[in-house]
C-alpha cells in the first residue's frame, strides 16, 4: 500500500471537535516522518502566487545566465564535473537573513516589489513557524513557548531564507539538484514549485517524493528538535534530485536558535532509563554545532552528535 504523506489542515488546530485529530497527526507526522505538509496556514494563494512570480522573474532576469555560463564555464562536461567535484549541487541560489538583523538591502538586483514581498512572507512565516513550535510544544507535554526559549540565545532566534531554482539536468544521473543531508537548526518551512517536483526524504531505506501542492508550506525538523526532544522527534535525511525538463523553484526558511543559545534536552523528555543507558543527547551551543556542520552537512548527523558529546565532556 502506498504511504500516504502527512497533510496537516491548520484550520483543523482551531477547531474544537478536530484539534485533537490535527495534533495527533502533527505528532505522527514528528515521530515517523519528520516532514509534514500544511494547508489553510493564513497566508493567502494571492500573495504566494505574487512571491512566485516575482521569485521566477528574478531568477530568468539575473541569475539563470549566470548558471549557463559557470555550467558552459566548465565546458559541459557532466562526467568529468562530476568525477572531479564530488561536491556538485545543480542549484542556482541565494540567502537573505532576516533575524536578528536584515541583510536583505544588500541582496543585488531585488527590485524594491520583489524585497517588499520577502520581507512580508518572513513577516509571516516568522509567525506561523512559532505557532507550530507551539503546537510540537503541546504534543509533547512542555509549556507553550518552551522551544522558542531554548531558541532565544542573548539575541533571539536566527531566521532566514533560502531562495533556489534547479534549472533542467541533461544528465540528472550524475549529479543531485542537492545532496542528502539533515538540516542543522530548528524547524524548516517551505514553499515549493508546484509543478515540478524534485524533494525527497528518506522513510524506510526508501526516497519519498514530497508531493508538490499548489499553496501548501511544507515542514520539516532539524536537528536542534531532535536535540531538545532526546530523540522523540527527528531530523530526516532529505535530498533534491535533478529533471531533464521543468525549472524547480524552492524557498525555504530557517527558524533556528541564536548562535549563542545552550540547545540541550528538555528535562521532562529524558527518562531515568535513558539517563542510566547514557542515551540522552548532549549539550552544546548552537554556534559551536554550525561550525562543525559546515564541513559535515553531508555525512551522517550521529558524528556531529558524538562530536558534541565529547566536546561536553572536555569542559565538564
Amino acid at each position: 500500500m502506498a504511504l500516504s504523506f502527512p497533510v496537516i489542515d491548520m484550520g483543523d488546530l482551531y477547531d474544537i471537535k478536530n484539534r485533537h485529530i490535527a495534533l495527533d497527526k502533527v505528532h505522527d507526522a514528528c515521530q515517523n516522518w519528520g516532514f509534514f505538509e500544511v494547508i489553510n496556514h493564513g497566508i493567502s494563494p494571492e500573495f504566494m502566487d505574487t512571491l512566485e512570480m516575482l521569485a521566477k522573474n528574478h531568477y530568468k532576469k539575473s541569475m539563470e545566465q549566470k548558471f549557463q555560463r559557470l555550467v558552459a564555464s566548465k565546458g559541459l562536461d557532466l562526467e568529468r564535473i562530476y568525477s572531479e567535484l564530488e561536491d556538485v549541487d545543480w542549484e542556482s541560489t541565494f540567502f537573505v537573513k532576516h533575524l536578528p538583523e536584515s541583510n536583505l538591502s544588500e541582496i543585488p538586483d531585488l527590485d524594491l516589489e520583489y524585497m517588499a514581498v520577502i520581507r512580508e512572507f518572513a513577516r509571516k512565516l516568522e509567525r506561523l513557524a512559532e505557532e507550530l513550535l507551539d503546537v510540537l510544544c503541546e504534543n509533547l507535554g512542555l509549556e507553550k513557548g518552551y522551544l522558542k526559549e531554548a531558541f532565544y540565545g542573548s539575541n533571539g532566534p536566527t531566521f532566514g531564507t533560502k531562495i533556489s531554482n534547479y534549472p533542467p539536468c541533461p544528465k540528472p544521473e550524475l549529479v543531485k539538484g542537492l545532496r542528502a543531508h539533515t538540516d542543522a537548526g530548528g524547524i524548516i518551512l517551505l514553499f515549493q514549485d508546484d509543478k515540478v517536483n524534485g524533494l525527497q526524504l528518506l522513510k524506510d531505506d526508501k526516497w519519498i517524493d514530497v508531493p508538490p501542492m499548489r499553496h501548501s508550506i511544507v515542514v520539516n525538523l532539524g536537528d536542534q528538535i531532535e536535540t531538545i526532544t532526546n530523540g522523540r522527534y527527528k531530523s530526516v535525511l532529505h535530498r533534491v534530485v535533478t529533471r531533464t525538463e521543468g525549472n524547480r523553484m524552492s524557498i525555504a526558511s530557517f527558524y533556528n536558535p541564536g548562535s549563542d543559545a545552550v540547545i540541550c534536552p528538555a528535562p521532562s523528555l529524558v527518562s531515568e532509563e535513558e539517563k542510566q543507558r547514557n542515551v540522552v543527547y548532549p549539550r552544546f551551543v548552537f554556534g559551536d554545532y554550525m561550525k562543525l556542520y559546515v564541513g559535515m552537512k553531508f555525512q551522517a548527523k550521529e558524528p556531529r552528535f558524538e562530536a558534541m558529546r565529547s566536546m561536553a565532556a572536555v569542559h565538564e
